[in-house]
Protein backbone atom coordinates (compact mmCIF):
# COMPACT_ATOMS: atom_id res chain seq x y z
CA UNK A 1 0.00 0.00 0.00
CA UNK A 2 2.87 2.36 0.93
CA UNK A 3 4.65 1.48 -2.33
CA UNK A 4 1.56 2.30 -4.41
CA UNK A 5 1.11 5.62 -2.59
CA UNK A 6 4.76 6.50 -3.22
CA UNK A 7 4.41 5.75 -6.96
CA UNK A 8 1.29 7.90 -7.22
CA UNK A 9 3.09 10.73 -5.40
CA UNK A 10 6.07 10.54 -7.75
CA UNK A 11 3.83 10.54 -10.85
CA UNK A 12 1.96 13.61 -9.59
CA UNK A 13 5.22 15.44 -8.90
CA UNK A 14 6.50 14.60 -12.38
CA UNK A 15 3.28 15.80 -13.99
CA UNK A 16 3.42 19.09 -12.08
CA UNK A 17 7.05 19.58 -13.10
CA UNK A 18 6.32 18.92 -16.80
CA UNK A 19 3.25 21.17 -16.77
CA UNK A 20 5.21 23.93 -15.08
CA UNK A 21 7.99 23.65 -17.68
CA UNK A 22 5.52 23.86 -20.58
CA UNK A 23 3.62 26.76 -19.04
CA UNK A 24 6.79 28.72 -18.33
CA UNK A 25 8.66 27.72 -21.47
CA UNK A 26 10.80 30.54 -22.86
CA UNK A 27 9.45 32.38 -25.93
CA UNK A 28 12.09 30.74 -28.13
CA UNK A 29 10.49 27.32 -27.49
CA UNK A 30 6.96 28.43 -28.33
CA UNK A 31 5.69 27.89 -31.84
CA UNK A 32 6.29 30.92 -33.97
CA UNK A 33 3.23 32.40 -35.64
CA UNK A 34 3.09 32.02 -39.41
CA UNK A 35 1.99 35.62 -39.90
CA UNK A 36 3.29 38.27 -37.53
CA UNK A 37 3.34 41.44 -39.62
CA UNK A 38 1.03 42.54 -42.44
CA UNK A 39 1.72 45.56 -44.62
CA UNK A 40 -1.39 47.40 -45.84
CA UNK A 41 -0.86 49.68 -48.81
CA UNK A 42 -3.61 52.13 -49.79
CA UNK A 43 -3.04 52.89 -53.46
CA UNK A 44 -2.29 56.35 -54.88
CA UNK A 45 -2.83 59.48 -52.70
CA UNK A 46 -3.05 63.25 -52.87
CA UNK A 47 0.02 64.84 -54.46
CA UNK A 48 1.94 67.82 -53.10
CA UNK A 49 0.10 70.18 -55.47
CA UNK A 50 -3.21 68.96 -54.06
CA UNK A 51 -4.16 66.95 -57.13
CA UNK A 52 -5.45 63.40 -57.14
CA UNK A 53 -3.19 60.65 -58.40
CA UNK A 54 -5.63 57.82 -59.08
CA UNK A 55 -8.59 57.21 -61.34
CA UNK A 56 -11.67 59.45 -61.32
CA UNK A 57 -15.31 58.41 -61.32
CA UNK A 58 -18.37 60.55 -61.90
CA UNK A 59 -18.09 62.09 -58.44
CA UNK A 60 -15.25 60.42 -56.53
CA UNK A 61 -11.56 59.58 -56.67
CA UNK A 62 -9.64 56.32 -56.37
CA UNK A 63 -7.25 57.85 -53.80
CA UNK A 64 -10.04 58.42 -51.27
CA UNK A 65 -11.71 55.04 -51.81
CA UNK A 66 -8.44 53.11 -51.42
CA UNK A 67 -7.74 54.83 -48.10
CA UNK A 68 -11.29 54.26 -46.82
CA UNK A 69 -11.25 50.53 -47.65
CA UNK A 70 -7.74 50.17 -46.19
CA UNK A 71 -8.84 51.80 -42.91
CA UNK A 72 -11.88 49.48 -42.71
CA UNK A 73 -9.66 46.47 -43.44
CA UNK A 74 -7.16 47.50 -40.75
CA UNK A 75 -9.90 48.13 -38.18
CA UNK A 76 -11.34 44.66 -38.75
CA UNK A 77 -7.90 43.08 -38.85
CA UNK A 78 -6.95 44.52 -35.46
CA UNK A 79 -10.26 43.33 -34.04
CA UNK A 80 -10.21 39.82 -35.51
CA UNK A 81 -6.45 39.15 -35.31
CA UNK A 82 -5.04 41.47 -32.60
CA UNK A 83 -1.80 39.49 -32.34
CA UNK A 84 -0.77 40.57 -35.84
CA UNK A 85 1.21 43.78 -36.27
CA UNK A 86 -0.18 46.08 -38.98
CA UNK A 87 1.99 48.60 -40.83
CA UNK A 88 0.47 51.21 -43.17
CA UNK A 89 2.46 52.56 -46.09
CA UNK A 90 -0.01 55.45 -46.61
CA UNK A 91 -1.72 56.23 -43.30
CA UNK A 92 -3.04 59.61 -44.47
CA UNK A 93 -4.52 61.07 -47.64
CA UNK A 94 -1.07 62.18 -48.80
CA UNK A 95 0.74 60.12 -51.42
CA UNK A 96 3.71 57.88 -50.63
CA UNK A 97 6.23 57.15 -53.37
CA UNK A 98 6.23 53.62 -54.79
CA UNK A 99 9.86 53.08 -53.80
CA UNK A 100 9.13 54.15 -50.23
CA UNK A 101 6.13 51.82 -50.01
CA UNK A 102 8.29 48.81 -50.86
CA UNK A 103 11.02 49.97 -48.49
CA UNK A 104 8.53 50.32 -45.63
CA UNK A 105 7.33 46.76 -46.24
CA UNK A 106 10.85 45.33 -46.32
CA UNK A 107 12.16 47.37 -43.38
CA UNK A 108 9.30 46.11 -41.21
CA UNK A 109 9.94 42.49 -42.25
CA UNK A 110 6.40 42.02 -43.47
CA UNK A 111 5.03 38.51 -43.83
CA UNK A 112 2.29 39.64 -46.25
CA UNK A 113 1.70 42.69 -48.41
CA UNK A 114 -1.88 43.79 -49.15
CA UNK A 115 -2.15 46.53 -51.77
CA UNK A 116 -5.65 47.99 -52.20
CA UNK A 117 -6.68 49.72 -55.43
CA UNK A 118 -9.73 50.67 -57.46
CA UNK A 119 -10.04 49.74 -61.12
CA UNK A 120 -11.02 51.89 -64.09
CA UNK A 121 -12.07 51.00 -67.63
CA UNK A 122 -11.61 53.07 -70.77
CA UNK A 123 -14.92 54.42 -72.16
CA UNK A 124 -16.30 52.42 -75.09
CA UNK A 125 -16.05 54.23 -78.43
CA UNK A 126 -19.11 53.82 -80.67
CA UNK A 127 -19.92 54.71 -84.26
CA UNK A 128 -23.47 55.37 -85.46
CA UNK A 129 -24.84 55.81 -89.01
CA UNK A 130 -26.72 59.11 -89.33
CA UNK A 131 -27.52 59.21 -93.04
CA UNK A 132 -26.00 59.82 -96.48
CA UNK A 133 -24.43 62.95 -97.82
CA UNK A 134 -24.47 63.90 -101.53
CA UNK A 135 -20.94 64.45 -102.75
CA UNK A 136 -20.05 65.96 -106.14
CA UNK A 137 -17.09 64.71 -108.13
CA UNK A 138 -15.79 64.85 -111.70
CA UNK A 139 -14.49 62.28 -114.16
CA UNK A 140 -12.55 62.64 -117.41
CA UNK A 141 -10.66 65.63 -118.84
CA UNK A 142 -11.38 68.48 -121.22
CA UNK A 143 -14.57 68.06 -123.27
CA UNK A 144 -15.00 64.61 -121.70
CA UNK A 145 -15.10 66.01 -118.20
CA UNK A 146 -18.38 65.14 -116.53
CA UNK A 147 -19.97 66.10 -113.26
CA UNK A 148 -21.30 63.29 -111.10
CA UNK A 149 -22.68 62.81 -107.61
CA UNK A 150 -22.67 59.96 -105.16
CA UNK A 151 -24.09 59.17 -101.75
CA UNK A 152 -21.48 58.89 -98.97
CA UNK A 153 -22.56 57.38 -95.65
CA UNK A 154 -22.10 59.65 -92.62
CA UNK A 155 -21.36 58.51 -89.10
CA UNK A 156 -21.02 60.11 -85.71
CA UNK A 157 -18.68 58.79 -83.05
CA UNK A 158 -19.19 59.02 -79.32
CA UNK A 159 -18.22 57.25 -76.11
CA UNK A 160 -20.28 55.56 -73.41
CA UNK A 161 -19.33 54.42 -69.93
CA UNK A 162 -17.67 51.05 -69.80
CA UNK A 163 -19.92 48.52 -67.99
CA UNK A 164 -16.92 46.55 -66.65
CA UNK A 165 -17.39 45.53 -63.03
CA UNK A 166 -16.10 43.12 -60.42
CA UNK A 167 -12.89 42.40 -58.56
CA UNK A 168 -9.57 40.97 -59.61
CA UNK A 169 -6.38 40.28 -57.69
CA UNK A 170 -2.89 40.66 -59.13
CA UNK A 171 0.33 38.91 -58.22
CA UNK A 172 3.83 39.39 -59.59
CA UNK A 173 4.26 37.47 -62.84
CA UNK A 174 6.20 34.21 -62.67
CA UNK A 175 7.84 35.02 -66.01
CA UNK A 176 9.55 37.98 -64.31
CA UNK A 177 10.91 35.99 -61.37
CA UNK A 178 14.48 37.16 -61.96
CA UNK A 179 13.47 40.72 -61.01
CA UNK A 180 11.78 39.51 -57.84
CA UNK A 181 14.85 37.45 -57.04
CA UNK A 182 16.96 40.59 -57.37
CA UNK A 183 14.72 42.32 -54.83
CA UNK A 184 15.23 39.38 -52.46
CA UNK A 185 18.99 39.67 -52.78
CA UNK A 186 18.97 43.44 -52.35
CA UNK A 187 17.02 43.01 -49.13
CA UNK A 188 19.10 40.11 -47.84
CA UNK A 189 19.78 41.63 -44.38
CA UNK A 190 16.05 42.27 -43.89
CA UNK A 191 15.15 38.71 -44.83
CA UNK A 192 17.31 37.20 -42.10
CA UNK A 193 15.28 35.32 -39.55
CA UNK A 194 15.73 35.59 -35.80
CA UNK A 195 19.09 34.06 -34.76
CA UNK A 196 19.83 33.61 -38.46
CA UNK A 197 23.62 33.89 -38.09
CA UNK A 198 23.63 31.85 -34.89
CA UNK A 199 21.82 29.01 -36.63
CA UNK A 200 23.18 29.14 -40.16
CA UNK A 201 26.36 31.20 -39.99
CA UNK A 202 27.33 34.04 -42.33
CA UNK A 203 25.94 33.83 -45.83
CA UNK A 204 27.26 36.12 -48.54
CA UNK A 205 24.33 37.62 -50.54
CA UNK A 206 26.56 37.61 -53.62
CA UNK A 207 27.51 33.95 -53.35
CA UNK A 208 26.07 31.30 -55.72
CA UNK A 209 24.52 29.61 -52.68
CA UNK A 210 22.60 32.71 -51.69
CA UNK A 211 21.52 33.33 -55.28
CA UNK A 212 20.03 29.83 -55.24
CA UNK A 213 18.35 30.61 -51.92
CA UNK A 214 16.90 33.80 -53.37
CA UNK A 215 15.42 31.90 -56.29
CA UNK A 216 13.85 29.39 -53.93
CA UNK A 217 12.35 32.14 -51.80
CA UNK A 218 11.02 33.79 -54.94
CA UNK A 219 9.25 30.56 -55.90
CA UNK A 220 7.79 30.38 -52.41
CA UNK A 221 6.54 33.96 -52.63
CA UNK A 222 4.89 33.25 -55.96
CA UNK A 223 3.07 30.15 -54.72
CA UNK A 224 1.96 31.79 -51.50
CA UNK A 225 0.89 34.98 -53.29
CA UNK A 226 -1.13 32.95 -55.80
CA UNK A 227 -2.76 30.96 -53.00
CA UNK A 228 -3.70 34.07 -51.02
CA UNK A 229 -5.02 35.77 -54.18
CA UNK A 230 -7.18 32.72 -54.89
CA UNK A 231 -8.66 32.82 -51.39
CA UNK A 232 -9.40 36.55 -51.79
CA UNK A 233 -11.24 36.02 -55.07
CA UNK A 234 -13.18 33.08 -53.61
CA UNK A 235 -14.50 35.28 -50.81
CA UNK A 236 -15.54 38.04 -53.20
CA UNK A 237 -17.40 35.50 -55.35
CA UNK A 238 -19.27 34.19 -52.28
CA UNK A 239 -20.88 37.60 -51.64
CA UNK A 240 -21.91 38.00 -55.28
CA UNK A 241 -19.08 40.12 -56.63
CA UNK A 242 -18.15 39.45 -60.25
CA UNK A 243 -15.01 37.30 -60.07
CA UNK A 244 -12.46 38.54 -62.61
CA UNK A 245 -9.89 35.98 -61.42
CA UNK A 246 -6.29 36.07 -60.25
CA UNK A 247 -3.98 37.69 -62.78
CA UNK A 248 -0.23 38.05 -63.20
CA UNK A 249 1.52 41.31 -63.92
CA UNK A 250 5.13 41.59 -65.01
CA UNK A 251 5.20 45.34 -65.49
CA UNK A 252 3.74 48.43 -63.91
CA UNK A 253 3.36 47.25 -60.30
CA UNK A 254 6.55 48.13 -58.44
CA UNK A 255 5.13 47.26 -55.01
CA UNK A 256 4.61 43.65 -56.13
CA UNK A 257 8.05 43.45 -57.72
CA UNK A 258 10.15 44.99 -54.95
CA UNK A 259 8.54 43.56 -51.82
CA UNK A 260 10.43 40.58 -50.43
CA UNK A 261 7.35 38.73 -49.20
CA UNK A 262 4.11 37.23 -50.58
CA UNK A 263 2.24 40.17 -52.12
CA UNK A 264 -1.17 40.79 -53.67
CA UNK A 265 -2.80 43.82 -55.26
CA UNK A 266 -6.59 43.83 -54.98
CA UNK A 267 -8.60 45.80 -57.54
CA UNK A 268 -11.77 46.14 -55.48
CA UNK A 269 -14.11 47.42 -58.20
CA UNK A 270 -14.61 49.80 -61.14
CA UNK A 271 -14.94 53.47 -60.33
CA UNK A 272 -15.94 54.08 -63.98
CA UNK A 273 -19.13 52.06 -63.53
CA UNK A 274 -21.68 54.23 -61.69
CA UNK A 275 -23.23 51.33 -59.79
CA UNK A 276 -19.78 50.12 -58.79
CA UNK A 277 -18.74 53.64 -57.82
CA UNK A 278 -21.73 53.91 -55.49
CA UNK A 279 -20.84 50.53 -53.96
CA UNK A 280 -17.17 51.47 -53.46
CA UNK A 281 -18.12 54.73 -51.74
CA UNK A 282 -20.75 53.19 -49.46
CA UNK A 283 -19.97 52.13 -45.89
CA UNK A 284 -21.71 48.80 -46.55
CA UNK A 285 -19.62 48.16 -49.65
CA UNK A 286 -16.35 49.06 -47.96
CA UNK A 287 -17.19 46.82 -44.99
CA UNK A 288 -18.11 43.91 -47.26
CA UNK A 289 -14.85 44.21 -49.19
CA UNK A 290 -12.83 44.41 -45.97
CA UNK A 291 -14.67 41.43 -44.46
CA UNK A 292 -13.96 39.36 -47.57
CA UNK A 293 -10.24 40.07 -47.32
CA UNK A 294 -10.22 39.25 -43.59
CA UNK A 295 -11.88 35.87 -44.21
CA UNK A 296 -9.42 35.15 -47.02
CA UNK A 297 -6.54 36.05 -44.71
CA UNK A 298 -7.80 33.69 -42.00
CA UNK A 299 -8.10 30.88 -44.53
CA UNK A 300 -4.58 31.59 -45.73
CA UNK A 301 -3.19 31.53 -42.18
CA UNK A 302 -4.90 28.20 -41.48
CA UNK A 303 -3.51 26.82 -44.74
CA UNK A 304 0.07 27.94 -44.18
CA UNK A 305 0.11 26.82 -40.53
CA UNK A 306 -1.11 23.40 -41.60
CA UNK A 307 1.77 23.19 -44.06
CA UNK A 308 4.20 24.22 -41.34
CA UNK A 309 2.83 21.61 -38.92
CA UNK A 310 3.32 18.90 -41.51
CA UNK A 311 6.85 20.10 -42.20
CA UNK A 312 7.68 20.21 -38.47
CA UNK A 313 6.42 16.66 -37.99
CA UNK A 314 8.55 15.47 -40.88
CA UNK A 315 11.61 17.26 -39.53
CA UNK A 316 11.08 16.00 -35.95
CA UNK A 317 10.77 12.40 -37.13
CA UNK A 318 14.32 12.41 -38.49
CA UNK A 319 17.28 11.95 -36.15
CA UNK A 320 19.73 13.92 -38.27
CA UNK A 321 21.23 17.06 -36.75
CA UNK A 322 20.85 20.36 -38.56
CA UNK A 323 24.10 21.56 -40.01
CA UNK A 324 24.88 25.25 -40.06
CA UNK A 325 26.32 25.45 -43.55
CA UNK A 326 24.58 26.93 -46.57
CA UNK A 327 23.98 23.64 -48.37
CA UNK A 328 21.89 22.17 -45.57
CA UNK A 329 20.04 25.43 -45.15
CA UNK A 330 19.08 25.36 -48.82
CA UNK A 331 17.99 21.75 -48.49
CA UNK A 332 15.70 22.69 -45.61
CA UNK A 333 14.19 25.54 -47.63
CA UNK A 334 13.61 23.18 -50.56
CA UNK A 335 11.69 20.81 -48.30
CA UNK A 336 9.52 23.67 -47.04
CA UNK A 337 8.98 24.87 -50.58
CA UNK A 338 7.57 21.48 -51.56
CA UNK A 339 5.20 21.65 -48.62
CA UNK A 340 3.84 25.02 -49.70
CA UNK A 341 2.61 23.76 -53.06
CA UNK A 342 -1.16 24.18 -53.05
Amino acid sequence: MIGRTLIIFLVCCSSITVFSFIKNAPPSLKKQKAIRTIIVDAGHGIMENGGHNGAKGSYSYEDDICLAISKEFIKNLQKELPEIKVVETRPTEKITSLTRRANIANENKGDLFFCIHVNAAVPIRKREFIGNKTVTYYTGKGSNRKKKTKQVPQYKTYTVSNPAKGTETYIWGAHKSEEKELAVRENAPILQEQDFKKTYGDIDPNSPEFVALSLLKTKQYFKRSATLAGFVQDEFAKVGRVDRNVKQRGVGIWVLQATAMPSVLVETGYITNRAEEDYLNSKAGQKELADCMIRALKTYIDWIEKQQDETDKRNNSSNTNKSRDVNNFLKMIEEKEKAYVR
